[in-house]
């Protein structure tokens, strides 16, 4: 974004009353928590074909037997 076009934006915003400029900041304040948020969701159906995926649970299987030695170090899985 141009400097000008960043100026004439901070000129129609102090055109503003008090109030819309505070509406303007808590809605620019959600879009820019909205769009920093990660994206890393996964659906449920997506997460259901990698349990069932017979890579993934060989992986796992290696998984466990490599950890196998640490169920034995005296702490409880439940809570």
């Amino acid at each position: 974004m141009t400097t000008s076009l960043l100026e004439q934006l901070e000129a129609d915003i102090e055109r503003l009353s008090l109030m819309d400029q505070l509406w303007l900041m808590e809605r620019l304040a959600h879009r820019i928590r909205e769009r920093a948020r990660p994206t890393s969701f996964v659906p449920e159906n997506d997460l259901i074909a990698m349990a069932h995926d017979s890579a993934n649970q060989c992986e796992l299987q290696q998984i466990d037997a490599e950890f196998a030695g640490t169920e034995a170090d005296g702490l409880d899985s439940a809570p």
